[in-house]
């Protein structure tokens, strides 16, 4: 199987193999497929929540692409192609890694023309709108640059919410955000359990005053959680057992109704439910696209165990509670029972919403720190996933261009592949579990700079622990040196190669981006010589003098960050990372760009879904599902926005 399969712009796209699928009973086979729809079903809610005019500008351009009358082999048409392909893989017009706008490689004169060209029935002209309108309309967000510039905006000293472009609030204030919020915690003092406040609503102002719109099945988002909600029905029919039934059919209450206590009762009842082979994430999930943190971006995955890969995720949660124990933490802030915690390393069958065609390669659910504690989480890392990445990495030359000497450079092709699953293992399956809150720390105390503290913890437990003998011990790694590997790519990273997803004079914005940063320049900072950058020939490299050093130096962090996170240390929090993960060496930027541009690489990755076809017998019962690996990724976005297109 060919697992590269189309490239442009920063962007290539990948296939992943569903591995094993063949052995799957037709039963859930059938789940699978059922699931995958209500995947799909989430498409258009995931773009209207990255910027309001999202899904029309989508339709617009892909009626232009679509229309045979529009001429195919111009420069303008190849450039608006691309940037239509950007909004694809981005669910909007905003870069889904960095959040800053596209700019269109077509003149607004062009774009006019065409338009003039297509049948107007097929525009997505509001009700009474006339084309002119529309292009007033849409016009200055598609081009210009001043106009609603970002998805997300987390620079300091700004009202993020009124500069982000984000579609979650309308028309108020950082500050009356955070006000009402805070509101709606006071007032629910002492309920039993407490909710997760703003996930699932847009907050509005407007002559009704301050209010949120809720998306359900009779809210906002209604036509396309209705379609979600039919093919959970389906699923329900053919689940695996019955607790798996009772899980579905809490969802879809939920969807009815957006009641977070059924939220809640659903994520309890999710955690729990470990005996199907199949499962699934359907929802408003990460608040990582809010630049409050509170706000869930839609996202869909369905998968299915990876029975081999999971036997290594199984040994690390089976040792939760030595892990645990034994963290380099204040023994405040450790659980004294690590209850619930489940590791799988699974196979995806699709992807959706926020998990398209960008998707993470490890998830740790749910987030809500309460039920981490009383009830455990699941944690998964995603097997085919990570080996179409590595399959497709293969021989890329990037090792070479950026790692020190060839003593490190055998070190990392020797156990980098393993080092890098396992401290993904680490980082999801216990590291987001891990620590606890102090009882009167608001879950919400960090705000803005939540999410960027929450991975840098994640990813510091996993650090500190792939070096621990323990993972010798339990077979995990082949010896001790093998550990290596991953502080040196990872430090590397953090200080250097990530920094090719960055435009150049611009900060960092992302969250995970920002957490890499944060350790590796706070490690470079505090350790003395253990970390340090020569130059040879022109080119700037990494060198780690003292991995044992760099441990400790791990621990050190793990535990500051472990206590402003348990206090809910804003204060601490902001310092942090305003210092450590947000500015840039404009001198190593440059050239790292330079140096990468020669290898003729692409930074950022996504992937092309396969598709599920049922295969139906006389009696017109479905029979099998087949699996198609050869639609192009063009024709996969054009028949998604045709057959799951409820929005618009």
């Amino acid at each position: 199987m060919n697992y590269s399969a189309e490239r442009f712009a920063d962007l290539q796209l990948l296939r992943y193999r569903l591995n094993g699928f063949e052995q799957l009973s037709l039963s859930q086979k059938i789940l699978v497929y059922y699931l995958s729809k209500a995947t799909l079903y989430g498409r258009d809610i995931t773009f209207d929540q990255f910027g309001k005019y999202n899904l029309r500008i989508r339709k617009l351009l892909e009626v232009i692409y679509t229309d045979m009358r529009i001429a195919h082999d111009t420069n303008a048409f190849h450039a608006l192609e691309i940037y239509l392909k950007r909004i694809w893989f981005s669910n909007g017009i905003y870069h889904h890694y960095g959040c800053e706008k596209f700019k269109p490689g077509f003149s607004s004169d062009y774009l006019r023309k065409a338009i003039e060209v297509v049948d107007v029935s097929r525009l997505p002209l509001r009700s009474g709108q006339t084309v002119d309108e529309l292009c007033q309309e849409l016009f200055p967000v598609i081009f210009d640059p001043d106009v609603l510039p970002k998805k997300v905006n987390k620079a300091d000293g700004e009202d993020i919410v009124i500069t982000s472009a984000c579609n979650f609030y309308d028309g108020v204030t950082q500050q009356e955000s955070e006000d009402y919020y805070k509101l709606q915690k006071m007032l629910a003092d002492g309920d039993e359990l407490p909710v997760s406040y703003g996930l699932n609503t847009t907050l509005v102002k407007d002559d009704k005053g301050l209010h949120e719109e809720v998306w359900s099945a009779d809210g906002r988002y209604a036509n396309a959680i209705r379609h979600i909600v039919y093919w959970l029905e389906k699923a329900k029919g053919v689940a695996e057992n019955d607790h798996q039934t009772c899980v579905i059919e809490l969802l879809i209450q939920y969807y009815r109704t957006g009641d977070l206590k059924l939220f809640n009762d659903y994520c309890i009842e999710w955690v729990s439910e470990h005996e199907g082979r199949i499962d699934f994430v359907n929802g408003f999930i990460e608040v990582y696209n809010d630049p409050l943190g509170l706000k869930g971006s839609w996202e869909g995955i369905v998968e299915y165990k990876d029975l081999e890969a999971t036997k290594r995720t199984q040994a690390i949660s089976r040792n939760a509670q030595w892990f645990e124990d034994h963290s380099p933490i204040d023994p405040r802030f450790r659980k004294s029972k690590v209850k619930g915690v489940t590791a799988n390393a699974i196979c995806a069958a699709m992807l959706g919403g926020d998990e398209y065609p960008s998707t993470a390669i490890g998830i740790n659910l749910p987030n809500a720190d309460w039920i981490r504690a009383e009830y455990g989480s699941k944690s998964i890392t995603i097997s085919n996933i990570t080996d179409a990445y590595n399959k497709a990495a293969h021989g890329n030359g990037f090792k070479e261009e950026f790692v020190v000497d060839n003593a490190t450079l055998s070190l990392i092709e020797k156990y980098g592949d393993l080092c890098d699953n396992l401290h993904t293992d680490l980082h999801e399956c216990l590291g987001h579990g891990s620590g606890q809150l102090l009882s009167d720390t608001d879950p919400d105390a960090l705000k803005a700079y939540g999410n960027t503290i929450e991975e840098a913890r994640a990813d510091l437990f996993g650090l500190y622990y792939i070096a621990d003998a323990k993972l010798v011990a339990l077979g995990l790694v082949p010896d001790s040196e093998a550990y290596k590997s991953q502080y040196y790519t990872y430090i590397m990273n953090g200080l250097m190669t990530q920094l090719i997803r960055i435009q150049p004079g611009a900060q960092i914005e992302e969250a995970h981006m920002r957490n890499r940063a944060l350790i590796a320049q706070w490690c470079y900072e505090q350790g003395d010589g253990v970390i340090t950058l020569e130059k040879r020939d022109g080119k700037t490299y990494v060198r780690i003098n003292d991995y044992e050093a760099l441990r400790g130096l791990f621990a050190r962090l793990l535990a500051e960050i472990q206590r402003i996170k348990s206090e809910g240390d804003y204060e601490a929090a902001r310092q942090l990372v305003e210092k450590y993960a947000v500015q840039v060496n404009a001198e190593i930027h440059q050239e790292v760009l330079m140096r990468y541009e020669k290898l003729n690489l692409a930074p950022y990755k996504g992937f092309i879904n396969p598709q599920l076809l049922p295969v139906f017998d006389d009696k017109g019962e479905i029979c099998d599902i087949e699996v198609n690996y050869a639609e192009s990724y063009a024709h996969q976005m054009l028949r998604y926005s045709s057959e799951y297109g409820t929005l618009i």
